[in-house]
């Protein structure tokens, strides 16, 4: 049970879902169970993150 909750939280973070809906998809009481335990942010979504926010910052359009 708690493998699919953090598969299905996993999923949810990589689609860009506002954690206060993931905590209420997950049926969380609390956000920090939802970020801390249940979600994990993957390397190619922070490498994604990282290009974007490079390209936000570059002062060369």
């Amino acid at each position: 049970m708690h493998t699919t909750r953090r598969t299905c939280a996993t999923l949810l973070v990589t689609l860009d879902v506002h954690p206060r809906v993931m905590m209420r998809i997950l049926r969380h009481s609390q956000i920090a169970v939802t970020m801390n335990i249940y979600s994990e942010a993957t390397s190619e979504a922070a490498q994604a993150t990282l290009k974007r926010l490079g390209g936000r910052l570059d002062p060369c359009p």
